[in-house]
């Protein structure tokens, strides 16, 4: 198995990003719905900007606990 330091990042990032769809989806951040991006709902501009920026603070947030735990 590769064990340099450019694998261990992507690892990292990788785990991060199964996290973030786990909480995601257990919680109803991601709703399956009819047209659009297939999981996520239709909404409006706002709503939809909201909902990045939440997402993208909950990935921050599962990458900071991964990077934790594997020290």
């Amino acid at each position: 198995m590769d064990t340099t330091p450019g694998s261990t990042a992507r690892r990292t990032e990788d785990i991060a990003l199964d996290l973030l769809k786990f909480i995601a989806s257990t919680t109803n951040v991601v709703k399956s719905g009819g047209g659009g991006t297939p999981g996520f709902a239709a909404a409006s501009a706002t709503k939809g900007e909201d909902q990045v920026t939440q997402l993208l603070e909950l990935y921050s947030r599962c990458r900071q606990a991964v990077e934790d735990g594997t020290k």
